[in-house]
């Protein structure tokens, strides 16, 4: 027999007790009175009188034990002399049993061997285990079958392989047993593919392939692989096949997402007249929940209710979670409450319904429950709670399990870890998500999946692509999971290069026809703007779901296709596939335009109401922002005014409707009312807030906004982030916009746009052109905005040559093709230089048709250069686009005006009198004291206006003194020049600087915004005043900032 010196140093003491307390009643007192036999070994005193005690030979001492053994009052004890260790409950009496074999008292057979390796194994002592193995004196095939089995159990797949290497070199024949042992090593490492099938080799070789144990397991290894196909054929050529055959090949199509398969085999199997076990009934209540349909579920209950296993306890849990996932979480809690028996996976069914239909308080009041009733809490316990908190509302749930995880020394359990990977992931967290993985001491692939996964939910392609590589790198295998995640981080144009690669990947890996993937790629090509591809893939694959067609309507919505949305939907209603709430809400996004809101948006808003649709919290937030895009404010106000319960994601569309109406206080005052009702804004709310911050100019409550980001933990989402820095640049707050920039190596496309849009605004040309090299050295590839933003600083600097350089290499060199937003900035580049022939030439042959936008940037640069022909043709353009237009009457007003055609100028006027056609009066504030003071032309009702006129008389006083000499070409009125001069003194920004002068102190600089672009004689005024006053003023119009100081101005009076 074998005998070990086994350290256990930490329980010694105890060990030691056990042993007393079983060998005690063993020895002396449980001996025959008589022994045939025995040898003196001691004497001890009695009284006074010597007696000699003997004890049995060791054969009979053996014999002894067992029979003592037998009578144990320790059940697991008790059973030993037929099942060995194998019942054996706890480590310390198995130990301790294993000492009486030390000592002789019970026989050391190879049955006895084998149990011992087992429970060694079982314990996770896996080195004790082959120990034992390899000092047993005589091996049968049980206890090669046991030590393979062991290295499975406690997950050490290498060294299975090499145990099975090591039995091939001694010549050991192999089992069917072993070698199902063996495949399932390979099958649970994840990263054993060719492991696998060099076993399966093997296994046809010696003739094992029709061993249904062996078969099984092979099935349920190219199953786990992703590789189905495979798995059917193996299924198909097995001669016997039992329930578990079955089950696993159902469990492999599970696996990969082909549901209705596994409703399939289970139809077929039944027609077969293969009984089902608790396990395949659970599979199939779980693929009912998959599917949503509750219908089936109910037939499949009939069958359990028949097969008298519906008080079965796993079958019960299955109920639970089908209920759940079909969102009927009423009928779930109902059979929870009448189980005759629950266990810990009850438990943690019923917290994940809740869980899963977003009900996070019953979810935890559960769980609450569970452990003062049931004790145990588990992995899988704190995995489903964890679910329900990956948003902005429950996070601070999320985080408390978190500590509790740690508490429970539960934080290096790699199913956990995934839970806590994907909750911050999901809740915008992806710091914290990233910074978790790189902690994690033990990962898997669904955690390699997760991060990824999270890369690409963040929009960081980069990052993504770069932890795929190394993720193959490290455990050499992937699934159709990984797949889908690597290909969401390809749907951008930037990386459809590397999308097309990993489409070529899913071929090589056999995974083109899973549906998972094919989904994936329509979604993917559809999100880079190829259309024409996405229909391709949908078109050649296999067959077609819901996830299918809402990618598809979802890639021409965002291509803005709005006529093949409908068509796409409409094949899918003909295909017969059921609408769920994404297709409502791709649906939506398409209309955009009081005329399509008539006739499509209408009509299927009643056909939601219909169906029952118009409860959901997504297809309510996307009515709201469909109306508020279709021009319709006040409809989307109504409906959100009208929701009995109104969850963030509704908050942020109104907020964002008002936004986009340029209704910007309402949006504030809405972010406040979020904030009082208990919800907390995110980091969509609070990018919205800064844009809206941005648009008003309001410095104050966009640094509030910004802290309160921080606060948050928002600093690291690049929304929030880049918002801010828009607010900060159209605030005039250059220094903050630099401070808060992300660092190179980690910028974002979307930051440097900004940064170079920023610098624009602020005169700063040549920083604008340092950026935009300095993006290109660093590998960032520019986009439609980026060549916006430099079109657009090239524009403002007068830099004609550049500009036309950068727009011609946008094509050729950057596979940007040209947009209206950059055929603008040329005309405009053109058009201010003097160029007007060369922008009206550009406009003819322009790649897209010419719209408002440029004919009123052609028409803005006819005035500054009194082109009155070329103004009449460019208003006349516009006038048919919009005779509404009120624009088009100004400037070419003012095009005649400046050409002194007067008469003409009295033509209009009269003309948009008529037409009741209002200019949009300019005005110009300050804000001051957290108090916005607004001015008009000629203001008479500010409260101070007597200081404010008397300060304006000084300031005219003194830079007439300074050399200032007004220029009347910009008061367009057929006045005289006295009184054109004294318009020109009426103009609001005038007004709003005395107004700062007087109420701000001395020498700190002066902040001023104005609705119009400022005109020019105001920007002598400006330079003048602020020489003279020796302080810094910035002005802000729709189009760039001005920066004053020492007499000059930052845009060297080109603007």
């Amino acid at each position: 027999m074998p005998c070990l010196k086994m350290k256990f140093h930490n329980e010694e003491p105890k060990l030691a007790c056990y042993c007393r307390i079983l060998s005690a009643s063993a020895r002396i007192s449980s001996l025959p009175q008589q022994p045939t036999s025995h040898l003196h070994l001691f004497y001890r005193r009695s009284h006074l009188n010597t007696q000699a005690i003997s004890v049995p030979c060791l054969d009979e001492l053996a014999n002894y034990g067992i029979k003592h053994l037998s009578s144990h009052a320790n059940p697991d004890i008790s059973c030993f002399p037929r099942k060995g260790f194998s019942e054996i409950t706890k480590e310390i009496t198995g130990r301790a049993v294993h000492g009486l074999f030390l000592k002789g008292f019970v026989p050391f057979g190879v049955f006895y061997s084998n149990t011992l390796v087992n429970m060694y194994a079982k314990f996770g002592r896996i080195d004790h285990a082959r120990n034992l193995f390899d000092e047993m004196s005589e091996r049968n095939e049980a206890s090669w079958n046991t030590m393979m089995s062991g290295y499975v159990r406690v997950r050490a797949y290498t060294e299975a392989v090499g145990f099975f290497r090591e039995m091939l070199e001694r010549g050991v024949e192999s089992s069917g047993f072993l070698i199902a042992s063996l495949v399932t090593a390979c099958d649970k490492s994840g990263s054993m593919f060719g492991e696998g099938l060099q076993v399966h080799g093997f296994v046809v070789k010696v003739g094992l392939v029709s061993e249904v144990y062996v078969g099984t397991s092979l099935l349920h290894f190219y199953g786990t692989y992703g590789l189905v196909s495979d798995a059917d054929k193996i299924f198909d050529e097995m001669p016997e096949r039992n329930v578990v055959t079955w089950t696993s090949l159902m469990v492999g199509y599970s696996d990969s997402g082909e549901l209705e398969k596994v409703i399939e085999m289970y139809n077929r199997m039944r027609c077969e007249c293969v009984c089902c076990n608790e396990n395949t009934i659970a599979l199939i209540l779980k693929t009912c929940g998959m599917l949503e349909d509750e219908l089936l579920g109910w037939q499949v209950l009939g069958h359990v209710v028949k097969s008298a296993l519906d008080t079965n306890v796993s079958v019960g849990n299955s109920l639970i979670a089908m209920y759940g996932s079909c969102s009927n979480v009423k009928e779930a809690c109902h059979v929870f409450d009448h189980m005759d028996e629950r266990d810990t996976i009850s438990w943690n069914s019923i917290i994940s319904a809740n869980a899963q239909n977003g009900f996070c308080e019953e979810s935890l009041r559960y769980f609450c429950w569970m452990r003062h009733v049931h004790k145990e809490v588990n992995s899988t316990t704190l995995s489903s709670l964890l679910t329900v908190c990956g948003s902005i509302d429950n996070l601070m749930w999320g985080r408390g399990i978190h500590g509790l995880v740690v508490k429970l020394g539960l934080e290096s359990n790699v199913c956990v870890g995934n839970s806590l990977l994907k909750m911050y992931s999901e809740a915008g967290r992806s710091k914290d998500a990233e910074l978790f993985f790189q902690r994690m001491l033990q990962r898997d692939l669904i955690s390699w999946n997760s991060m990824v996964a999270c890369y690409a939910q963040n929009e960081e392609s980069l990052k993504a692509m770069n932890l795929f590589a190394n993720m193959r790198r490290t455990i050499k295998t992937m699934n159709y999971v990984t797949v889908t995640s690597a290909l969401a981080a390809c749907s951008n144009p930037d990386f459809i290069a590397e999308g097309k690669r990993l489409h070529a990947l899913a071929v090589l890996a056999g995974l083109q026809a899973n549906l998972v993937v094919c989904n994936a790629l329509v979604t993917m090509y559809g999100k880079s703007g190829m259309t024409v591809e996405a229909r391709k893939v949908s078109t050649v694959m296999p067959k077609r779901d819901e996830v299918t067609w809402n990618a598809l309507i979802g890639c021409h919505t965002e291509n803005e296709e709005p006529n093949e949305a409908i068509k796409a939907f409409n094949m899918m209603r003909k295909e017969g596939i059921r609408a769920n709430y994404i297709t409502i809400v791709n649906v939506l996004g398409a209309f955009s335009t009081p005329d399509s809101l008539q006739k499509q948006g209408r009509p299927i808003h009643a056909r939601i109401v219909q169906t029952g649709f118009d409860s959901d919290k997504f297809v309510q937030t996307s009515l709201i922002t469909m109306y508020a895009k279709c021009g319709d404010l006040h409809s989307s106000s109504f409906m959100f005014d009208g929701l009995s319960t109104k969850h963030s994601i509704t908050w942020n569309a109104i907020i964002a409707a008002n936004a986009h109406h340029g209704c910007g206080e309402e949006a504030l005052k809405l972010i406040m009312k979020m904030r009082n009702a208990g919800l907390s804004v995110d980091q969509f709310s609070l990018s919205v807030a800064l844009s809206v911050c941005a648009d008003l100019a309001i410095l104050e409550e966009g640094q509030q906004l910004h802290g309160l980001v921080v606060k948050l933990g928002f600093e690291s989402d690049h929304y929030a982030t880049n918002a801010a820095m828009d607010m900060y640049g159209k605030c005039g707050e250059m220094d903050d916009v630099l401070r808060i920039l992300p660092s190179p190596f980690t910028r974002s496309r979307l930051s440097w746009n900004t940064l170079m849009s920023s610098f624009a605004r602020h005169g700063c040309f040549d920083k604008a052109m340092e950026t935009f090299h300095e993006m290109l050295k660093l590998g960032e590839k520019p986009d439609h905005v980026t060549f916006v933003s430099l079109l657009s600083a090239c524009s403002h600097g007068g830099l004609v040559d550049e500009g036309l350089a950068h727009y011609a290499s946008m094509k050729i060199k950057f596979g940007v093709p040209p947009a209206i937003e950059h055929c603008v900035c040329i005309i405009d580049l053109l058009g201010r230089s003097g160029r007007l022939s060369e922008a009206e030439d550009f406009i003819k042959d322009m790649p897209v048709p010419p719209n408002d936008l440029v004919w009123r940037s052609l028409l803005a640069s006819c005035k500054i250069h009194r082109n009155l022909e070329l103004g009449k043709k460019a208003a006349d353009k516009l006038l048919e686009l919009d005779p509404s237009d009120d624009s088009a009457y100004v400037l070419y007003s003012n095009v005649c005006a400046t050409s002194g055609r007067w008469d003409v100028v009295e033509n209009v006027r009269t003309l948009m009198g008529s037409n009741n056609i209002k200019k949009q009066p300019a005005c110009s504030w300050v804000k001051s004291k957290n108090k916005i003071s607004k001015f008009g032309m000629g203001e008479k009702s500010h409260p101070q206006i007597v200081q404010i006129y008397a300060k304006l008389r000084e300031l005219m006083k003194r830079i007439r003194e300074a050399g200032y000499v007004a220029d009347t070409s910009y008061a367009l009125q057929d006045t005289d020049e006295e009184q054109k001069e004294q318009n020109l003194w009426n103009h609001s920004e005038r007004i709003a600087l005395a107004f700062a002068l007087i109420s701000t102190p001395e020498g700190s600089p002066v902040r001023i915004f104005k609705n119009l672009r400022v005109c020019g004689d105001c920007h002598s005024v400006y330079k003048f005043v602020s020489g003279i006053v020796g302080r810094k003023i910035t002005l802000r119009d729709p189009f760039r900032f001005h920066h004053f100081s020492d007499g000059k101005c930052s845009c060297s009076d080109y603007w």
